[in-house]
């Protein structure tokens, strides 16, 4: 059966980011229990309030624990899902936020056009198809979306860069 996506490209560009410095804020959630909303309801009246921030972007993040299965995917399994924005340095971050440092390393960069309710058929082909097939394996380190300026809520024609971890397979 073949997977409908909302792919750019069905082939990512593989990038060595340097590290990054996010501050924001997490919650624990799981897809059979999805926050997103909560989560990003609670950031964004916050966000004037980050003033050491790199640029504009925003970074949706997850981070799986190592028992993460994506070839057997559970909806109820826990992550902690991030709303936040890269920062220079951790001098100054509002109260009641908390930091988040994303490793060096390299990452499968897929652009994903279309609004968040046709993403799950872009992650299952990313997983099911592209990762399988591809020289590499998924390595644990946050994977997060970058929402810019191509990035419209809700909007079939928007726009955000999708960052999976990868490794070369052995």
């Amino acid at each position: 059966m073949a997977i409908t996506t909302s792919l750019k490209n069905k082939e990512p560009e593989i990038f060595k980011i340097a590290p990054k410095i996010v501050a924001g804020n997490s919650l624990e959630m799981s897809i059979s229990d999805n926050k997103t909303a909560v989560l990003w309801g609670s950031f964004m009246p916050r966000l004037g309030e980050i003033r050491n921030r790199i640029d504009s972007v925003l970074l949706s993040i997850q981070v799986f624990p190592d028992d993460f299965n994506f070839a057997n995917f559970d909806i109820h399994k826990k992550f902690i899902k991030w709303a936040g924005v890269e920062i220079k340095n951790v001098d100054t971050i509002p109260p009641q936020m908390e930091l988040l440092s994303i490793p060096a390393g390299e990452y499968a960069v897929f652009t994903h056009i279309g609004d968040t309710a046709t993403a799950e058929n872009t992650f299952r082909y990313i997983f099911s198809v592209w990762l399988p097939n591809s020289a590499y394996v998924l390595d644990n380190r946050p994977q997060f979306e970058v929402l810019g300026e191509k990035y419209k809520r809700n909007d079939p024609a928007s726009e955000e860069d999708i960052y999976i971890p990868i490794k070369p397979k052995e």
